[in-house]
Parts: C-alpha cells; sequence; structure tokens
C-alpha cells in the first residue's frame, strides 16, 4: 500500500449534520484530496437538493455516503477514530492540531481510520467524544474561531493528503489492532462486571465512565489483549471454587 492509497481507509463521519449544504461541501473537499468513505449520522435533511448543488462534482461521494443512526455504527470496523473539537471539557484529554493528527490517522491507515466531526451548532458531545483516542483542533485566530463545517473538513482533508507526501507507508501490524467496536464491547463487560460489584453506580456514574472510555480509548489495543480482558472479567462471573 502506497501512501495515497491508504487515503482510501479514511473515513469522515459527520455527527448530526444540520444543514444540507455543509454534507454536500464535506463532498467535494473530500473528493478534491483523494477520500472517499462518508458516514452521516442522523443527517436532518438528506438527500437534498441543496447537498448535490454544494457537491459540484463530488455526486458520487454522496450517493455512497452511508447513513446511521449512532456515532458507533458509524465508527464500524475502524482502528482508530480521530474527534475534531475546538471545546474544553470537563476532562483532561490531550489536544493535538490538524497537522499532528492527520500524521497520527495515516500511520494507522492500513485499517480503517475516522476523523468525526460535530454538529454545526453544538459540536460533538462529550459521549461521542469520548469514542476517538485522539482529539484534534485547527488553530484559529482567538477572536473568531468559529469554523464552517465544510471549511474544517476542508482543512483536515488537506492535512492528511499532505502527510501522504512525507510519511512511511503504513506498517504491516503485526498483531491486529482492536477496532473500536471490540472497546466499546469490552468497555459495556467492564461496566457490567463493576455493577455487579457494586463499585460502579449506573445512577450515579459521576465521572467514572469516561474516564475508563478515555483511558480505553488510548490504550491501542490489540485484538487478542481485548480477548485476554474480557476473558479475565469472564471469570469473575464464575462461582469461587471450594
Amino acid at each position: 500500500m502506497n501512501n495515497t492509497d491508504a487515503l482510501k481507509n479514511i473515513r469522515i463521519v459527520l455527527a448530526r449534520p444540520s444543514h444540507p449544504g455543509n454534507i454536500g461541501a464535506t463532498a467535494r473537499a473530500m473528493k478534491t484530496m483523494g477520500l472517499s468513505d462518508l458516514r452521516l449520522v442522523l443527517p436532518r435533511h438528506f438527500p437534498h437538493p441543496d447537498a448535490l448543488a454544494r457537491a459540484a462534482g463530488a455526486s458520487d461521494i454522496l450517493e455512497n455516503a452511508k447513513v446511521v443512526d449512532s456515532v458507533s455504527a458509524a465508527l464500524d470496523g475502524c482502528v482508530l477514530a480521530v474527534a475534531s473539537t475546538a471545546r474544553h471539557r470537563e476532562l483532561r484529554h490531550d489536544t493535538m492540531d490538524a497537522r499532528a493528527a492527520a500524521r497520527e490517522a495515516l500511520d494507522a491507515a492500513a485499517a480503517p481510520v475516522a476523523i468525526l466531526f460535530g454538529n454545526e451548532t453544538a459540536g460533538l458531545t462529550a459521549d461521542e467524544a469520548a469514542n476517538c483516542r485522539i482529539w484534534a483542533r485547527i488553530p484559529t485566530d482567538a477572536g473568531f474561531s468559529s469554523l464552517n463545517l465544510g471549511a474544517a473538513v476542508q482543512i483536515f482533508a488537506y492535512e492528511l493528503r499532505m502527510a501522504c507526501a512525507t510519511a512511511a507507508p503504513p506498517p504491516v501490524a503485526e498483531f491486529a489492532p482492536a477496532t473500536i467496536g471490540q472497546v466499546e464491547q469490552l468497555y459495556a463487560h467492564f461496566e457490567e462486571r463493576m455493577t455487579v460489584s457494586g463499585f460502579y453506580n449506573p445512577a450515579s456514574p459521576g465521572r467514572l465512565e469516561l474516564r475508563l472510555r478515555r483511558l480505553l480509548a488510548r490504550a491501542r489495543l490489540e485484538a487478542e489483549e481485548v480477548n485476554i480482558l474480557r476473558g479475565f472479567l469472564t471469570t469473575l462471573e464464575k462461582p469461587k471454587r471450594r
């Protein structure tokens, strides 16, 4: 796989986009930089003539776009997700700029990688961003930091394209990385065991849920490591022998 081929594994995900024109602008931004995989999470209006008009030659991206009902469904099969966010979260999380995030994404693109963008007005929710190991921002002037959704996608797409010029081809992993879905299953297993033990109260979760999600997201677990941890958790379900 050469560097440009790696772009085929980059997935652009728009969470709850409000304006169909921004979906079209996203499709155009993607096509100019060689990206093709678009996922839409609960778009308010799609398909829509405004999306087609703004796509301006990238109608094939819109035609092949997949509409899903959750961020987790949009990230299905991905081994890494990058959250595009300028907001400060309640929990500290390492954040890098779009250029550095593009290099990280390309390094992992031997398998599907997602770049996740939030709603035009509210951005990403804490739960949506918690699916992502990397949080990235686009450096802007402090006095006017608001970027149009299509423009934000264009900047990330450009940085991905430029990263292709300098990065080595994605290495073939010796061991298969865990997908985001597998990590989510591990989280659910942890939550179930913590609840049964009394360590965790779902009715009053505090920050434990987000902290555990953040820990698992940044661990870069391999599929076999997920199996080991889930195997251990399964043993806790069995009664002890006397």
